[in-house]
């Protein structure tokens, strides 16, 4: 099977993150997937929110399914893979390893919308330019 490229971003599990059994709770896994996100698009030269700006990028569906635990001081790599750019939103598509070993993979949609003020958010068409740029630090 050949797997497409993907954007590397390393991380080390902090104390704070972990619940009672000390293991890292479940909602963290989607600050992980959000950081990582946030790491490719600087890796691409952008910026996914600047002060006063009047689009944004709200995410209207995700997911994850957990394969093993990680635990406080354990390093991992979160792996974002674009996957379908619709008209309208973007799906990245994670995968969490340790030495390897899937911890597990999640998937993030997002929507292009203007939020103006005063008004609904209306979804937009995608930047291409900004779809390109991101494929483009993902190999």
């Amino acid at each position: 099977m050949d797997i497409a490229p993907g954007f590397r971003y390393a991380r080390q599990v902090q104390f704070a993150e972990t619940d009672m059994a000390g293991i890292v709770h479940f909602s963290v896994f989607f600050r992980y997937m959000e950081e990582a996100e946030h790491a490719l698009w600087r890796a691409a030269g952008l910026t996914i929110a600047r002060p006063g700006e009047t689009t944004g990028w709200p995410r209207v569906a995700t997911t994850f399914d957990f394969k093993a635990p990680l635990r406080f001081q354990d390093e991992f790599v979160v792996e974002v893979r674009l996957g379908l750019a619709t008209r309208r939103t973007l799906l990245y598509e994670f995968t969490l390893l340790r030495d390897d070993k899937v911890i597990g993979a999640g998937t993030v949609t997002t929507a292009f919308v203007s939020k103006l003020p005063g008004e609904p958010m209306k979804a937009l068409d995608l930047p291409s330019d900004v779809v390109r740029r991101l494929r483009d630090a993902c190999t």
